[in-house]
């Protein structure tokens, strides 16, 4: 990864990539726009209290990594980022909306995400769930009402790569086998069930979805679910890990939780060691997936590096 720096105007926000790429300042305009997007997604709404409880979440900050990867993806195929926006702010509210239920008492039990006090915390259990399933409604929205010029056909196929990830084959399945395994002794096979579906799933759909937008052929499209199913599984074993190396402050959310709650994990099973060499093997496969695309995959390729080497 260059350390070049380049100027925010040399890096476009879409097509061909600068010869020296400067990742932290891409990281930084594309978070910049993806902000941007999520603002103007919520419009003067009423019922305000319900507005107020979605911005309260949505506009939390956080890497914005599913956002990003999706417009990367769709730039990667040779699309434009404009056109993917609406769809990488639907995944971005999907997500907000499995970290809203899944911080409820019901479920994970949780009072701080993202450094503040967890939804439900703020606005109590019924408003966050509420606001959870109207981000949900507004993400097949933004979708399917607010995506100008991008072909129908494309947007039905990102329209069921998004119900399909938000739904009992990958978010809300992972998370019915996550609450089943508390207590329970879990083998490696079940672990990676969990993972596959709670964060891979949504970090899968991020990136097919930016490159149907962008118009990919099947090789890239299959190549494109190597890189995402990897990344997704390094990503939430390098959580695992975090979970018991790092202090609450530093995550933004409860550290210590999944030992608590007497879950599996990829250190309990494996120890720490084994568990990074794991997630470093994932990322190294994730890249090779897509050595065809080198000279336009730079974002991808810097985006799985960052999820190895993230330490928050």
């Amino acid at each position: 990864m260059s350390a070049a720096a380049t100027s925010p105007e040399s890096v476009p926000p879409s097509g061909e990539l600068p010869s020296t790429f400067d990742f932290a300042e891409y990281l930084k305009l594309s978070r910049d726009r993806v902000e941007m997007a999520l603002d103007s997604s919520m419009g003067p709404e009423r019922p305000e209290s319900l507005r107020d409880a979605m911005r309260y979440s949505l506009l939390a900050g956080g890497k914005r990594l599913r956002p990003i990867l999706c417009l990367a993806a769709c730039e990667l195929v040779g699309g434009s980022s404009e056109l993917a926006m609406p769809t990488a702010v639907a995944l971005e509210m999907i997500h907000t909306m499995s970290l809203i239920h899944d911080d409820l008492p019901a479920m994970d039990n949780d009072d701080l995400r993202r450094g503040r006090p967890t939804n439900h915390k703020v606005y109590g259990d019924a408003m966050a769930i509420l606001a959870g399933d109207a981000m949900l409604s507004r993400a097949f929205e933004m979708v399917a009402v607010r995506s100008p010029n991008v072909p129908a056909d494309r947007l039905l196929r990102v329209v069921g790569e998004l119900a399909l990830v938000s739904g009992a084959p990958g978010l809300v399945g992972g998370q019915v086998v996550d609450l089943e395994s508390e207590g329970q002794a879990v083998d490696l096979e079940t672990l990676e069930y969990i993972h596959l579906h709670k964060t891979a799933a949504l970090l899968r759909a991020c990136v097919v979805t930016g490159a149907l937008i962008g118009g990919a052929s099947d090789d890239q499209l299959q190549a494109m679910r190597t890189y995402a199913n990897g990344i997704g599984l390094a990503f939430q074993i390098i959580d695992d890990i975090l979970d018991v190396t790092a202090s609450s402050e530093v995550l933004g959310k409860t550290a210590g939780k999944d030992l608590l709650a007497d879950k599996t994990t990829y250190p309990k099973l494996l120890g720490l060691e084994a568990s990074r060499e794991k997630a470093l093997q994932l990322v190294r496969e994730s890249k090779a997936a897509l050595e065809p695309w080198r000279n336009k995959a730079a974002p991808l390729l810097a985006l799985a590096d960052y999820v190895a080497s993230r330490d928050c």
